[in-house]
C-alpha cells in the first residue's frame, strides 16, 4: 500500500513499522525440553514488549515500538507450533540430538558441545545446532571414532 494512504508521517515511519518476518529454517524444528521452554519465554517477553508499546500515546512512536515485538511474536508462535520436542538420549553409545560430545580437532584443540535445536544453539555457551556442519559430522558416531569431511577431522573423546 502506498504511504500516501496510511496515517504514518513518512515513508521512513512506514518502513520502520513494516518489518519483514524473521527467516525460518528449512530444517525440522527439533528442540529439547529446555529449548521449548526458552521459546515460550521469548514469546511471553515479546507479548509484554508489544503490550507496553501499545500504551504509547503517539501513534507513530507506538507503531515503531510495536514493530519488533510484533514480528518476534509471529516468529516464536510459529516456532512453538512447529516444535518437535526430542527427549534426552537414552544412551551415550553414539552421538545423538541432546548429547554432549567432547572431541579433538586435527590442530589439537579439544571442544565440548551439546547438540540442540537451532533456536537454542549458542556456541559461546557450549551448544551447537543439530544442523551445523560439525554436528552433522558427529551425529551417529561413537567414542574413539573419527568424523571428518572437507579436510576437517574430529576424534570423539566422550559422549554424555
Amino acid at each position: 500500500m502506498s504511504v500516501a494512504f496510511t496515517k504514518e508521517d513518512s515513508a521512513e515511519t512506514a518502513s520502520e513499522t513494516l518489518l519483514p518476518d524473521r527467516p525460518v529454517s528449512p530444517h525440522p524444528n527439533l528442540v529439547t525440553e529446555a529449548g521449548l521452554r526458552a521459546l515460550e519465554l521469548q514469546l511471553h517477553e515479546a507479548r509484554e514488549a508489544y503490550e507496553t508499546a501499545q500504551k504509547i500515546d503517539d501513534v507513530n512512536e507506538r507503531r515503531r515500538q510495536s514493530a519488533i515485538p510484533l514480528r518476534d511474536m509471529r516468529y516464536f508462535a510459529a516456532r512453538i507450533r512447529t516444535a518437535q520436542v526430542i527427549a534426552d538420549p537414552a544412551s551415550t553409545e553414539v552421538v545423538a540430538f541432546g548429547s554432549t560430545v567432547t572431541f579433538r580437532r586435527d590442530d589439537g584443540r579439544v571442544q565440548t558441545y551439546r547438540i540442540v535445536g537451532e533456536d537454542e544453539a549458542d556456541p559461546k555457551t557450549g551448544s551447537i545446532s543439530f544442523a551445523s556442519p560439525v554436528a552433522r559430522l558427529l551425529l551417529g558416531k561413537a567414542v574413539g571414532e573419527d568424523a571428518g569431511a572437507s579436510g576437517q577431522n574430529l576424534q570423539i573423546i566422550s559422549i554424555a
